[in-house]
């Protein structure tokens, strides 16, 4: 696995991924969060859904990821929250410095 990772997650209002941007940060399960306006497509309960999303783009070191999963999972609104950890193969030196520095527990 990478040094760092990217994790992602969706939720239904700004100001459910604006919480769960900031709780992430002071919990310091990320280093930062961007909260990005989306239009989300998929199947749920046997229906297709067209639905407008929030996306919450979190970085963090791999070693943070598990808690920051489980922080997710305990704070979300969702019933099954999309939450999926990509992996930063390259980066700033001085920006993933940061981020150990931000997510030291």
């Amino acid at each position: 696995m990478a040094d760092y990772v990217q994790v992602v997650t969706t939720t239904d209002s700004e100001e459910a991924a604006a919480e769960l941007a900031r709780g992430v940060v002071a919990a310091r399960g990320g280093a930062c969060a961007q909260v990005v306006p989306i239009r989300s497509f998929y199947r749920w309960e046997g229906q297709v859904r067209d639905d407008p999303e929030w996306q919450v783009q979190i970085k963090t070191t791999a070693a943070r990821a598990d808690f920051l999963i489980e922080h997710l999972r305990q704070h979300h609104s969702y019933e099954v929250p999309e939450i999926i950890v990509l992996p930063v193969v390259a980066g700033h030196d001085q920006y993933l410095a940061w981020l150990d520095e931000e997510t030291r527990a």
